[in-house]
């Protein structure tokens, strides 16, 4: 079959999956206190997403990174990795991987790596508890930092990501790359997107460009570049002093856009082609009018030759332009 190949010439070989808009956290940049959930039978079923991402796989990606909300409270969760892991075996599939915050890993972690995932990303703000109760509402940060221990003991490779909130996590910059460092952890730092219901004053309150962060981190080590191109959004520089790679994706100070070989799928089959854009395509009508997959692999291709060439973030006029009305649990981070 023909690849996947955008507008731009770009080739789609990443999907990002939303397997539920659940989630045993509220992150305050995330989604609101006192969500309203989809209801359940709106969702794709771990059979629908099963086969979504197989035509996706068939079309030519070669990644597929698990997402929520918090994907690990979705029931039945483990059985669709499972099932994904013929991929994996058939070389279809390079990668399988994991977006989490951390709280179920005690639990699953030695059944991921079973299914073949080798690395997960875990999102950690702080390491401080008062302050991760404060970012998250509910979590608690033993609870994730036990998860952590039981996904390196699994053999899988942890990677942090952290968002970047001005007046929060500034003072903890070193803390947290000396701690990364110690456990052999790289991380990557966010800039704080314009989703979701909370106001744009806030958003410019917390905004914290990782140009500044960066500088900052110069002042105690040694910052290489390192060219490593992904696809993605991440820019790396190399800590000499440590050994780790520090990753920076700044959708704000930075348009990554250029090189961007991915998609995101909802839970409810809803396919963005852009995270900071609203245009997005049903997979799930298709899906559900055949048992064939001719008519899904049709609006699959007809929603890549309408993925735009980059998003409308932009911080730089005091307001937060771009922004989106939807959560980013609903898209998948």
């Amino acid at each position: 079959m023909a690849p996947l190949i955008d507008p731009f010439a770009r080739p789609v070989s990443y999907l990002r999956v939303s397997v539920t808009d659940r989630c045993d956290f509220r992150c305050v940049y995330c989604m609101a206190e006192n969500m309203t959930f989809l209801p359940k039978k709106e969702l794709l079923t771990l059979e629908e997403l099963d086969r979504v991402c197989s035509a996706f796989i068939r079309l030519g990606v070669e990644k597929l990174r698990i997402t929520g909300g918090e994907p690990l409270v979705r029931r039945g969760i483990m059985t669709f990795f499972e099932a994904m892991s013929r991929h994996l075996e058939s070389g279809a599939l390079k990668e399988l991987t994991l977006t989490t915050n951390g709280s179920q890993l005690g639990r699953f972690a030695t059944d991921l790596a079973a299914a073949g995932v080798r690395r997960v990303n875990v999102s950690l703000d702080t390491l401080d508890e008062a302050k991760f109760a404060e970012v998250t509402r509910w979590g608690r940060l033993p609870q994730v930092l036990k998860g952590i221990d039981a996904a390196q003991a699994a053999g899988l490779r942890v990677k942090i990501n952290a968002v970047a909130l001005k007046g929060f996590n500034e003072e903890e910059l070193f803390a947290m790359t000396e701690w990364c460092a110690s456990r052999g952890m790289d991380l990557t730092w966010i800039e704080v997107m314009p989703m979701g219901d909370l106001g744009n004053e806030d958003r410019l309150d917390q905004y914290w460009a990782l140009t500044d962060l960066r500088a900052r981190l110069a002042e105690r080590y040694t910052v290489s570049d390192i060219p490593e191109r992904t696809g993605g959004p991440a820019r790396y520089v190399r800590l000499e002093e440590t050994g780790q790679k520090i990753g920076f994706i700044t959708p704000l100070s930075h348009n990554f856009c250029e090189s961007c070989n991915r998609v995101r799928l909802t839970c409810t089959g809803e396919l963005f082609m852009c995270l900071g854009q609203e245009d997005n395509a049903d997979l799930r009508r298709p899906l559900r009018a055949s048992e064939s997959d001719a008519l899904l692999e049709d609006a699959i291709r007809d929603a890549i030759s309408r993925k735009p060439k980059g998003h409308d973030f932009d911080y730089s006029r005091q307001r937060a332009d771009g922004q989106m009305s939807r959560h980013m649990s609903h898209t998948g981070g």
